[in-house]
């Protein structure tokens, strides 16, 4: 994959509180719903891959995902 996505500073860019409305008028505040899956969509789009995106709430939930899908079971050594 030659393309990267680049870590930085949150950029606003004006609509924040539309997005932030429109996920509570819609009764959509959790973590999923149209707005993820549209993200997720976009980021399989950009990277041109077939590959399956999941967006997570946190780094943590990616950690433990991870961790699943490497079958770490009680009692494995996990070095970081």
């Amino acid at each position: 994959m030659n393309k990267r996505i680049w870590l930085s500073l949150a950029h606003m860019g004006g609509r924040e509180q539309d997005f932030i409305k429109e996920a509570f008028d819609t009764n959509w505040v959790v973590p999923l719903g149209p707005n993820v899956d549209a993200f997720e969509q976009s980021l399989v789009e950009y990277l041109h891959e077939d590959r399956r995106v999941v967006a997570l709430s946190a780094g943590t939930a990616a950690l433990h995902l991870g961790l699943i899908l490497l079958d770490v079971k009680p009692g494995d050594e996990v070095i970081c």
